[in-house]
């Protein structure tokens, strides 16, 4: 499964964040995702992703967490 894909999974389960609303340009402030949100998020993702990244700093979008999600596999 690709990471947008996992991502859109937890952010649909999670928050009930549709996935069409979902894009690489889209910012978590945009989804609603505040800062306890994303310290779930993350922890979810880390889980499915199998990977250990703490809190990632500066990321805003969803595309800039999936590549960096991507650069720890």
């Amino acid at each position: 499964m690709a990471t947008i894909d996992i991502v859109k999974e937890v952010l649909s389960e999670n928050l009930d964040i549709e996935g069409d609303k979902v894009t690489d340009d889209a910012t978590f402030d945009s989804l609603g995702v505040d800062s306890l949100d994303m310290v779930e998020l993350v922890c979810d993702l880390e889980e499915k992703c199998g990977i250990e990244f703490g809190e990632p700093e500066g990321i805003q979008t969803v595309g800039q967490l999936v590549a960096h999600i991507d650069s720890l596999k």
